[in-house]
């Protein structure tokens, strides 16, 4: 008798959804290529999917399947390489007293508070500005692999970040970050990579992968300051040229 557990990567199947608003380049359309079915989805086929260049968003798998556009770029920090620049290794120091805690990955009215401050100022118009909770918990709360949520907290208890972060076998996938957005000269973003990164090497991984990086979207083009960085390309990791800054 096969057990679910030992059924092989190429039980999956692939759909393609219809046409939708790209959420990144004004005017484009995007389609999703999405993995299923959900159920067979564990640890050990997710991390193969990450690194085929898919994503998580709930208990849904996907990778862009645009007709026509490329723009999507999954990378990876390649973190025993990695080194910090001056930028980042400020970052680092102020806000070195951030405290850390893993917590259950389950809902907290303080969470969502957080995550509708950030949407409705970094992100507004987007469509998630709005999030409902049962929207909310579909997003980020819902997953079927090894998840953590770590929240980032000030000496006084005052929660300033949030991440979703899905353990791999060979990394971490940095699914989501929000941040309290009115802090004044924060770079909680940065700071939570880095952080990320610093989790890797702790852990014995070998990468953090950062999803898309979008080179024309002020958005995702952050991703290519964090140097080395690698590239998915016709299914080869290779590195990203240094010509492409975020």
């Amino acid at each position: 008798m096969t057990h679910l557990k030992e059924l092989p990567f190429s039980a999956l199947q692939f759909y393609a959804t219809a046409p939708y608003p790209c959420s990144y380049l004004t005017g484009h359309q995007a389609r999703s290529q999405v993995a299923t079915p959900n159920h067979l989805i564990n640890a050990d086929v997710y991390s193969e999917l990450v690194r085929s260049g898919f994503r998580r968003s709930g208990i849904f798998t996907y990778r862009p399947h645009c007709d026509g556009c490329r723009a999507c770029v999954p990378v990876r920090v390649p973190v025993a390489a990695f080194e910090a620049d001056r930028s980042q290794r400020r970052a680092l120091k102020r806000h070195s007293d951030l405290r850390t805690l893993v917590a259950r990955l389950g809902f907290a009215p303080e969470h969502y508070a957080l995550y509708l401050r950030y949407q409705s100022t970094r992100h507004a118009g987007g469509g998630m500005d709005h999030d409902s909770r049962e929207q909310y918990a579909q997003f980020l709360l819902q997953s079927k692999v090894n998840t953590r949520l770590v929240e980032f907290r000030d000496a006084d208890g005052t929660l300033r970040m949030v991440s979703i972060i899905d353990l791999l076998d060979d990394g971490l996938s940095s699914v989501y970050t929000f941040f309290d957005p009115d802090v004044p000269n924060a770079s909680y973003g940065t700071f939570n990579v880095l952080w990320q990164i610093e989790q890797c090497k702790h852990l014995g991984l070998d990468y953090l992968y950062l999803g898309y990086w979008i080179e024309q979207s002020p958005k995702m083009a952050y991703k290519a300051r964090f140097r080395p960085i690698e590239q998915l390309v016709g299914g080869q990791w290779q590195p990203l040229p240094p010509t492409a800054a975020g």
